[in-house]
Order: structure tokens, then C-alpha cells, then sequence
């Protein structure tokens, strides 16, 4: 790179640093959300949080519905937060 691309180019190397910060973010999770262990671990917190009675049956469908929709990335899944995402006890 000349010194006059260089000079112009530097202030924004912060930036160009935070887009690539947030696309690997990105990339963790879609592994994450995708991957066979992730899935199980999380249909096991559903299953556990049933058995604890901290969702009704139905709310253990819906998460079980949008976990596995994440999975095959079926449409009119969305990525809103499942009943006890966050909380690992």
C-alpha cells in the first residue's frame, strides 16, 4: 500500500477492526446455533426446565419448535430469546 492510501486508510482501521469483530462474533454463533451439541445441550435445558416446572408444555414446544426451525433454518423462525437463555445455573 502507498504512504497516501495508507494515510487515509489508517483512521479507519478501527472501524474495519469492529466489522470484523462482529462478523466473527456472527460466525460463533451461527456454529453455535447449529451445531448438533449446541442443539442437544439446549433441547436438554428445555427438557430440564419442563421437568423443573419453570415453562408449561406449551412454552416447551415453542422452544423446542424454535430451536430446531434455527436448526434446518426454516422460515417464520425467529431469534428471539428462549424461555431461560442467559441462565446457566
Amino acid at each position: 500500500m502507498d504512504l497516501f492510501g495508507l494515510t487515509l486508510g489508517l483512521p479507519f482501521a478501527p472501524i474495519r477492526g469492529l466489522i470484523r469483530l462482529a462478523e466473527l462474533i456472527e460466525e460463533q454463533v451461527e456454529l453455535e446455533t447449529r451445531s448438533p451439541a449446541g442443539v442437544r445441550r439446549r433441547l436438554e435445558e428445555i427438557a430440564e426446565a419442563r421437568r423443573a416446572g419453570l415453562m408449561t408444555e406449551e412454552e416447551e414446544t415453542e422452544a423446542v419448535t424454535r430451536v430446531l426451525g434455527r436448526l434446518t433454518g426454516r422460515p417464520g423462525t425467529d431469534g428471539t430469546a428462549l424461555p431461560g437463555d442467559g441462565e446457566r445455573g
